[in-house]
């Protein structure tokens, strides 16, 4: 928490737009602090609340996969593209019809303005605190120097505002004279008009905005949702209704106490306009903020950095911070920009689940820094499109399991939202989606996670992938091999379909993927005792993973290197770093491989270019996967993608790829906060240590004239993980085991004899490049070099 406390976000004016303003939030709700120089507004939003419409017309036109295949392979190879071909030209438009509507997407929830004089009452600035997610706006009143503090209640979907003279900290005579709540102005006409306004008596304001099921905007469906925003100040306060509508004027009182409550579920539950909140008072301020404040503690307790390299300690705990803001068990999944939002900010391409990565990428995190409940936010999104998934397996592809979506929203769906096969044929987000769900219980050995939450996805999957690969369009004489083989398939971001198919075939992130997904499978076989009920499966998937295609490869200036799909040009750039895919997430590769594997997965590394957007944890995190990352630059390029509020966004890295010297290199910064650069942390643990393998790795990427320590990362195993590192040595290594897993550590002495210490044991002496040792549920274990063995603390 302290350390936490050393990288607060300051800004020295006001922070009039959404991007400068300070993110708050309790994994629910989300809240953005913005100042003017002549108020204070609030933007609400929350992960729960969509605009819950979807369009799913055309299903009848869609057909099969084998009609749709069949009739691709009539165009003829020598076109530039298969939309030169009329009919599929028409059936691309028709087939994304339903993805071209606005909706779904995040309903904004509107916002509240504390409004002031500016002539006798100034913005200095704010400062956001990372340790208690107090927000404390700095105010100059009429030459005196006040703070208005501002924060997200950890247990309730609650904002908490009180004015402090900062000398002092007693209460302040108040600045504000307006209060008012604004509907978000983007709200869709079609939706029912909202139902609000002002009640005296209660000093409160509050409007009720009702989401339809109906794409009309028609009411009267158990489906409809809805959403109440209010805001209370304590009874006795000097408010009048407005002139404006949901506005009251206030009078200058000593002290200003006020909370907001942002309601949301189904339209039967969110009734009325009435009093729905406790009249606020200091005290009632004081105790919620003594409940945050415990709940931070509880979450940075989980584990910490200390770093020399200030920058990325700094950027650890803000992306920490900003993550544990906007996600949470028991809410929805966040989709592409989490649970921030205003006006058309946090809509594009729906703010959905993308699973090419996007929606991967953020709960990487949660893994090594300890935080896996988070993760139970993707679990329950698998579960909501599992079925869709099946049906889509079964109708469209005639074959067993699930093929998971290319693009998934969290209201009711009952046919794939993007059935175009340009993208929708990739078939690496099917392993991809159910990927996580291994690792969680990697990292866990939860086998009650495994059994009720895990195998069947997976299980899935595997049947998938098993079924389309022995497709009799997928292996036989027309090969020239014995292998079965992922085809067709669309690489990520790049080609889309090609006449003839010539770029859609065993796509590098496909076998990857495919890889370890049939490895996954195996071993939560082997972890639940289902060998023999899963005999069947299992037979298929050890024969097809038998007669699997190698990675495509081809020579660059840097030597041999993967390349995306087979015949491509090793100069191509890409948008999401396809090459390196073996590496992460693949985990085919890294620095446990043999020598030459190693050689080619560090020419890929280095030789790959990337036109970005896509890339800033994805590449960077294989290369230090790989002990390859450059520190330095890569700092500098989360320099170049930092916002105000220091989030990073997606940023242009050069033309020659889909974009043009005409493009904007920010044109991504302002479509809103992007959820899955939160990852940004995780790429700092592998620097630090990596268990991806089993076996824990220190201090694989860091410099040996920095030092670094780190408390309770997670490794594979179950393992909680501590170790400091000076002077380029490991001078302290703890480890306490959640599992019981036998535990395996590259020794980081150099072949040097080491002692594993346990409390109330004789000290074991370990020796070897690679230490091995037994160990009992909740044990401590500290390993030191033998020549350096003291007591144990």
């Amino acid at each position: 928490m302290q350390l936490a406390g050393k990288h607060a976000i300051h800004s020295d004016r006001p922070a009039a737009t959404f991007f400068e303003g300070a993110l708050l939030g309790n994994g629910g709700m989300g809240a953005v602090v913005t100042t003017r120089p002549d108020a204070v507004v609030i933007h609400f939003g929350h992960n729960n609340v969509w605009d819950i419409r979807i369009a799913e017309n055309n299903r009848e036109r869609i057909g099969t996969f084998a009609d749709l295949f069949a009739r691709l392979q009539e165009i003829p190879s020598h076109y530039e593209s298969l939309s030169d071909d009329p009919w599929y030209k028409e059936y691309v438009a028709m087939a994304g019809e339903n993805y071209d509507f606005p909706y779904p997407r995040p309903m904004p929830c509107g916002s509240l303005l504390l409004g002031f004089d500016r002539r006798k009452t100034e913005v200095l600035g704010h400062t956001l605190r990372l340790e208690n997610g107090r927000c404390e706006i700095r105010l100059l009143i009429d030459g005196r120097e006040a703070t208005l503090d501002v924060f997200a209640d950890q247990r309730a979907d609650r904002l908490w505002i009180s004015l402090r003279n900062t000398e002092s900290g007693e209460p302040e005579i108040s600045p504000f004279n307006r209060i008012r709540l604004l509907p978000d102005p983007h709200t869709p006409q079609e939706l029912p008009a909202y139902e609000g306004g002002v009640d005296e008596r209660a000093g409160q304001i509050s409007f009720r905005q009702r989401l339809p099921s109906d794409v009309e905007g028609r009411t009267g469906s158990a489906k409809d949702k809805a959403f109440r925003l209010a805001v209370r100040l304590p009874a006795g306060a000097a408010f009048r209704a407005g002139e404006r509508e949901l506005e009251a004027t206030l009078g200058r009182e000593i002290g200003f106490v006020a909370c907001v409550q942002l309601d949301e579920g189904k339209d039967s539950a969110v009734t009325g306009t009435g009093e729905a909140i406790a009249s606020p008072s200091r005290e009632a301020f004081e105790a919620a903020f003594a409940a945050a404040r415990v709940d931070w503690e509880r979450f940075w307790s989980r584990s910490g950095v200390a770093l020399e390299d200030e920058f990325l300690e700094r950027i650890w705990y803000r992306n920490l911070y900003f993550f544990h803001c906007s996600v949470k068990p028991g809410a929805t999944c966040p989709g592409l920009f989490a649970n921030w939002s205003y006006g058309r900010i946090g809509s594009e391409w729906h703010g959905d689940y993308h699973m090419n990565y996007n929606t991967q990428q953020p709960f990487w995190v949660a893994f090594s820094s300890n935080h896996v409940d988070k993760h139970l936010a993707y679990v329950d999104m698998v579960d909501h499109v599992l079925p869709v998934s099946r049906k889509w397996a079964r109708e469209y592809y005639g074959l067993r399991g699930a093929y998971f979506p290319h693009s998934a929203y969290p209201v009711e769906m009952s046919m794939m939202p993007y059935p175009v096969p340009h993208w929708g044929w990739e078939i690496c987000e099917t392993p991809w989606t159910v990927q996580s769900l291994w690792w969680h219980y990697l990292y866990t050995m939860d086998k009650k996670f495994l059994a009720e939450r895990a195998f069947e996805p997976i299980k899935d999957a595997a049947l998938f992938m098993v079924d389309y690969m022995k497709r009799p369009e997928a292996r036989g004489p027309q090969w020239g091999d014995d292998n079965y083989h992922i085809y067709p398939t669309v690489v990520p971001e790049l080609y889309e379909l090609t006449p003839g198919f010539g770029r859609n075939r065993d796509c590098i992130v496909d076998l990857t993927l495919t890889k370890f997904l049939f490895r996954a499978f195996e071993g939560a076989c082997e972890a639940l005792g289902l060998e023999e009920e899963e005999t069947d499966l299992l037979s298929e998937v050890r024969e097809v993973a038998a007669r699997f295609p190698e990675y495509p490869t081809a020579r660059s200036e840097r030597g041999t290197v993967f390349v995306s799909v087979p015949g491509e040009d090793p100069e191509v750039v890409y948008n999401v770093p396809n090459g390196i895919a073996t590496v992460f997430p693949g985990e085919d590769h890294g620095l446990h491989s043999p020598p030459e594997q190693y050689r080619v997965a560090v020419n890929s590394y280095l030789n790959h270019r990337n036109e970005g957007g896509n890339e800033l944890v994805f590449l960077n995190l294989a290369g230090a996967r790989l002990g390859k990352l450059d520190l330095e630059r890569f700092k500098r390029q989360v320099e170049y993608c930092l916002l105000p509020n220091g989030t990073c966004t997606d940023k242009l890295l050069e033309a020659g790829g889909r974009y043009a010297d005409t493009t904007l290199f920010d044109y991504m910064a302002p479509m809103g906060v992007w959820f899955e650069n939160f990852a940004l942390p995780a790429l700092v643990n592998e620097c630090l240590m990596q268990s991806y393998n089993g076996i824990v790795r220190l201090f694989p990427n860091w410099p040996a004239d920095k030092r670094a320590e780190f408390r309770t990362l997670r490794a594979v195993g179950g393992f909680l993980v501590s170790a400091v590192w000076e002077s380029g040595q490991v001078r302290e290594l703890e480890m306490v085991s959640e599992a019981g897993s036998p535990l395996e550590v590259y020794n980081p002495w150099s072949g040097a004899a080491v002692l594993c210490l346990r409390e109330g044991s004789e000290p074991i002496k370990l020796e070897g490049d690679i230490l091995r040792m037994k160990t009992n549920v909740g044990e401590r274990l500290r390993l030191v070099p033998a020549a350096d063995a003291g007591p144990i603390r």
